[in-house]
């Protein structure tokens, strides 16, 4: 089982945890991964691109000039999409872009995402993150005290006002539960910053 140590706030080592090798010791699968972020980041479109072809563009009923002895070359309507204003060839038309992928691959995804974060070293585990009140400069102290300086991913065992509205206006960071986790939050993140007791929670949960 991997050991990671365990901070406080102040970056300071406290204790260590053995991470559960079913979740965080998994080999890992970059194909997976790959597959999952490309679904998450489909099912994102809004898929409201549109435009006309030339049946839909107004106008071009008449035939702009004669068939033969004009010189010029034979021509229907002015709408063609060879003319400026005409239509589109195969114009985009809004669609849903959304699929479904195997739970296992999920699974699979997300247990190699979090192993890839313990091989990296970029995975944190707080003791635990309490605030009294939202303060932004609070939050910036215990990053930088963690030696957080790139985008990180705050992860929570419980929802905590405090936490969330302290981190929200801070360039790069985000804060999630164990429950909405997902695959391209992690990978996208140069810092997994997870308390105690939501290490706790994922292992109860994806294991």
């Amino acid at each position: 089982m991997p050991k990671v140590a365990i901070y406080n706030v102040s970056g300071e080592q406290v204790n260590e945890i053995e991470l559960n090798d079913n979740i965080f010791g998994v080999e890992v699968s970059e194909h997976a991964m790959y597959e999952v972020v490309k679904n998450q980041l489909a099912n994102k479109r809004q898929g409201t691109q549109s435009a006309k072809t030339r049946s839909e563009v107004r106008g071009g009923g008449r035939k702009p000039w004669r068939q033969k002895g004009t010189g010029r070359a034979r021509a229907g309507s002015i709408r063609s999409p060879l003319w400026v204003g005409g239509g589109t060839v195969f114009a985009p038309k809004p669609r849903d872009y959304s699929y479904t992928i195997p739970k296992k691959v999920r699974r699979l995804a997300l247990k190699s995402a979090l192993t890839s974060k313990v091989n990296n070293n970029e995975l944190v585990v707080l003791d635990e993150l309490n605030l009294d009140a939202p303060k932004t400069k609070e939050m910036v102290n215990i990053l930088k005290n963690l030696n957080v300086d790139k985008k990180a991913l705050i992860v929570m065992g419980e929802k905590s006002d405090a936490v969330i509205r302290s981190a929200r206006n801070i360039s790069g960071v985000q804060t999630a539960l164990v429950n909405t986790i997902n695959v391209y939050d992690i990978l996208n993140h140069d810092k997994f910053i997870i308390t105690k007791d939501a290490v706790q929670k994922v292992e109860e949960v994806y294991a």
